[in-house]
């Protein structure tokens, strides 16, 4: 087992930069994941794993499935390092990202967009929503925030390791489903019909859109058909995570 007590340690920087830099996880296509939870899931997809790091002095459960993996022991100086929350648990993974093939996206049937959903709390949560509501798979469109954000994966609760989650051109996957012949929902408060009105036939691509301005024009141009959750109360809103929910469970 290697061990590191250097923060200055190249490898130690090298899974910083991982954690905390977007254009990094994309240039190398890995990413790093913190904590018991989040771990234990990884551990049932070993192949996607490329280091455990494990704080000196810290017991891993005896069920994990530990074989075959590549164990870094490290101090508490480099787990303090590595951490994004305020009190680590001292565990980590540096994992590689999913690609899925074109053979696998023919298969996927109930979608999810995100239209440029910036807060990575929100994303969390949607992806985890879809994860429980049955939906195929979640397109993050421009704009959106990270999947691999370290807040994004703390609020998605391991649910990214269930569900694809592909970064696309929204446009693109609009046009890519309806050649396929499922129907494409917007959320507006133009041209809508109530959410209730709505029945789907088990295929369906539901849009959401950002947090203050909503789904852009140009893609509401192209639903078939755009969707509001009537409101009771005197809310303004719903946040958009809670009518992702809402939505997604009536639709499927």
């Amino acid at each position: 087992m290697k061990r590191i007590e250097s923060t200055q340690n190249a490898q130690v920087k090298a899974w910083k930069k991982l954690a905390q830099l977007r254009k990094e996880r994309e240039k190398m296509g890995e990413y790093m994941i913190e904590g018991f939870h989040l771990v234990e899931e990884a551990l049932k997809h070993k192949t996607q794993i490329l280091h455990l790091i494990v704080t000196e002095g810290v017991d891993l459960p005896l069920l994990w499935d530990i074989d075959d993996i590549q164990m870094v022991t490290v101090t508490e100086a480099v787990a303090k390092e590595l951490a994004e929350t305020e009190k680590t648990q001292g565990v980590f993974a540096h994992l590689r990202q999913v690609e899925h093939t074109e053979i696998e996206m023919a298969a996927w049937k109930k979608f999810l967009f995100v239209d440029a959903v910036q807060d990575p709390g929100n994303i969390g949560t949607m992806i985890r929503t879809a994860d429980a509501a049955g939906i195929d798979a979640v397109i993050l469109g421009k704009g959106t925030a990270d999947l691999y954000n370290a807040k994004t994966l703390r609020s998605a609760q391991g649910s990214h390791f269930h569900i694809p989650v592909v970064r696309g051109e929204l446009d693109e996957w609009v046009e890519r489903v309806q050649d396929d012949g499922i129907r494409v929902y917007g959320t507006a408060l133009e041209e809508a019909v109530p959410f209730t009105d709505v029945q789907t036939d088990g295929k369906f691509a539901l849009i959401m859109g950002n947090e203050g301005s909503g789904i852009s024009p140009q893609l509401l141009a192209k639903t078939d058909q755009n969707v509001i959750i009537p409101l009771k109360g005197q809310a303004e809103s719903l946040n958009v995570a809670v009518a992702t929910g809402i939505l997604l469970y009536a639709f499927s």
